[in-house]
């Protein structure tokens, strides 16, 4: 899943995702909040969320705040890693007091972070 404001960035990151091979199902949502209906619904599993920081409306920490307050089984088996321009230590290390994020990655994903990103997923 792709939690990210930015058009380009979904594209561009789609494209990364999709040459780096393993196969990813990618699921795009330009706002959080549509991404957290969705991550409450009954919808399929998601392994990785890549969540960007800096959006509108509900940005990258209010989304992870409200995504830890769901049930176990709606988030137990999915892992999150920020997908930030933000290259802050700041954003860095609050990102990573949260128990549900596996990594950070600094925009733009490059090819070696996409290859890499599969072993963040739980298995």
């Amino acid at each position: 899943m792709l939690v990210d404001d930015s058009e380009a960035d979904l594209l561009f990151t789609r494209i990364v995702l999709e040459r780096a091979g393993g196969g990813f199902e990618v699921q795009t949502f330009e706002e959080a909040s549509a991404a957290l209906a969705y991550l409450r619904s009954d919808a399929p599993r998601v392994d990785l969320i890549l969540l960007d920081i800096n959006m509108p409306g509900m940005n990258g920490f209010e989304f992870l705040d409200a995504y830890e307050s769901l049930p176990n089984v709606r988030r137990d088996r999915s892992a999150v890693v920020m997908l930030s321009s933000s290259a802050d230590p700041a954003d860095r290390e609050r990102a990573m007091r949260y128990a549900s994020v596996a990594g950070y990655v600094t925009k733009p994903l490059d090819p070696a972070a996409a290859a890499g990103l599969r072993r963040q997923a739980p298995a």
